[in-house]
């Protein structure tokens, strides 16, 4: 669709250089910006185009959202999900929904870390069973010593510590802002 038409308003002197900032800010043209700002405003009103709905639509069907972030929201939008051994988009997506869901996501690594953890316990509790079984029936020269019951007892203290760290650092980079994650 060629862009023929032109749209032109005055305005002062102070609003020309506040806007002309903003598409600095934004690193664009203000005829981009101002392109840009007009199409949000046709797509919003209650007299659109048909075919302007139609595309809007079209663009939704695909799923796929165009977004720009100040620099040093990019770096640490692209740290975070370093971090988290993930694409800086599927974090993206994953902010999306979990802001929109109430969710709060367990990115793959982490949920692995986190499954890993949880068959070391049930392992754990496996072997505890088998310990009191044999306490039961009398069989206490063949059980393990105090000494391995207290290693058992450090290592199911390890994971809790190890498991508890990171559900809190899971929450904690869902809220956290960028003053906050270099500390």
């Amino acid at each position: 669709m060629a862009a023929n038409a032109l749209i032109s308003a005055r305005v002062t002197v102070d609003m020309k250089e506040r806007f002309a900032a903003v598409a600095r800010q934004q690193e664009q043209s203000e005829s981009a910006l101002l392109k840009r700002l007009v199409q949000a405003a046709l797509m919003t009103a209650a007299v659109a185009k048909p075919e302007v709905i139609q595309r809007v639509e079209t663009v939704a069907a695909t799923g796929k959202v165009s977004v720009r972030l100040r620099p040093d929201d990019l770096l640490l939008l692209r740290e975070r999900a370093t971090a988290r051994a993930i694409p800086t988009g599927t974090y993206v997506s994953l902010l999306v929904r979990s802001h929109l869901r109430n969710l709060t996501p367990i990115p793959t690594a982490e949920l692995v870390a986190l499954k890993r953890s949880v068959a070391e316990i049930s392992a754990i509790g496996r072997n505890l069973n088998q310990i009191a079984r044999a306490f039961n029936q009398g069989e206490r020269a063949s059980g393990p010593s105090m000494a391995d019951l207290q290693a058992l007892l450090r290592a199911l203290n390890g994971l809790r510590i190890h498991i508890k760290g990171l559900i809190n650092a899971n929450l904690s980079s869902w809220r956290t802002g960028y003053e906050k994650a270099n500390h």
